[in-house]
């Protein structure tokens, strides 16, 4: 993956979580249930690195903004 861009973490509450998983379905759910509890900038889609298993994508979490359920 890309390295982390500084602005991205440059306040406390910022947080990048890179996934990895066996397949895209499982990566997307899985930031799909983060996204449910804090603002998330979402990725629609997921990459695989030549010679290594599984997808990884990455998402940008800002902690200071929890959503909360209606």
């Amino acid at each position: 993956m890309d390295p982390i861009n500084e602005v991205h973490v440059a306040e406390a509450g910022l947080v990048v979580v890179d996934i990895a998983s066996a397949d895209k379905a499982t990566a997307l759910a899985f930031q799909q249930l983060l996204a449910e509890r804090w603002a998330t900038a979402t990725a629609q889609h997921t990459t695989r690195d030549a010679g290594q298993p599984g997808v990884r994508l990455r998402c940008y979490l800002d902690l200071r903004q929890e959503i909360t359920p209606s």
